[in-house]
């Protein structure tokens, strides 16, 4: 049997051992810990400039996708403007009067190549009665981009070359404020600014809701001439669809 002596220095020594673990057990997590935070900080440099590229990539891209860099404007008597991207998507659409806005809300041409979009409201059933009933159309092209610019121009030509009534035309850029600012299209504000020259009273107001060939008949009253229509634009041998 264990003297008093003994039993209170063992107790004692358990004491100690039990200290003893703990700082032990104390130096292990410490160390642990310290290790797990120095990998978390070593990754944590790895993820943000994974992190920067991808949204330099994200923000990037959708800059250049919706960045526009050129412009259709269809005008009959519906005037609209599709605005096109760098990859000849259409990025918006825009009517100029009443009819522009039912043309635009029977058709949904947003984020389609623009020949797909142009083809769809050449086939719209109120253009092609219009066409029929001998109204003009004219299509102006408008772009910073000239080599953009003259592929889309010429294209749409080589697609509409079978009608006698539809014009195509290259708009200058500086032209596109002043056309926005007085409420019209491109196409509508290059005969309006011809008719203004001859009645400067006529207001853009006063033509925003007439068709192309009632613009055009009012030209050659104010001319006093009996005025030919525009020259068409040249014949190409190669008929078809905006394809």
């Amino acid at each position: 049997m264990m003297s008093m002596n003994e039993q209170l220095k063992e107790a004692f020594g358990q004491i100690r051992a039990e200290d003893q673990l703990k700082k032990k057990t104390k130096e292990f997590l410490s160390q642990k810990t310290s290790s797990v935070s120095r990998k978390q900080k070593i990754n944590y440099r790895q993820v943000v400039p994974v992190c920067l590229c991808i949204l330099v990539f994200v923000f990037g891209g959708h800059w250049l996708y919706f960045e526009p860099t050129a412009e259709i404007s269809i005008d009959i008597n519906p005037s609209v403007e599709l605005e096109l991207n760098r990859f000849n998507r259409v990025i918006s659409v825009e009517s100029y009067n009443r009819d522009g806005e039912e043309l635009l809300e029977s058709l949904d041409v947003k984020f389609l190549n623009y020949s797909e979009a142009v083809e769809r409201i050449m086939k719209q059933e109120k253009i092609v009665s219009l066409l029929a009933s001998d109204e003009i159309m004219t299509v102006s092209v408008v772009g910073d981009d000239q080599i953009q610019s003259k592929e889309i121009l010429n294209h749409i030509k080589g697609c509409t070359n079978k009608s006698e009534n539809i014009y195509c035309y290259y708009v200058k850029s500086e032209e596109v404020e002043n056309a926005h600012e007085a409420g019209l299209s491109c196409g509508k504000y290059k005969v309006f600014l011809e008719i203004q020259e001859l009645d400067p009273r006529i207001t853009a107001k006063e033509v925003k809701n007439m068709s192309m060939k009632e613009m055009r008949d009012l030209l050659k009253e104010l001319s006093g001439t009996d005025q030919e229509k525009p020259e068409p634009h040249e014949k190409r041998k190669r008929h078809g669809r905006c394809r």
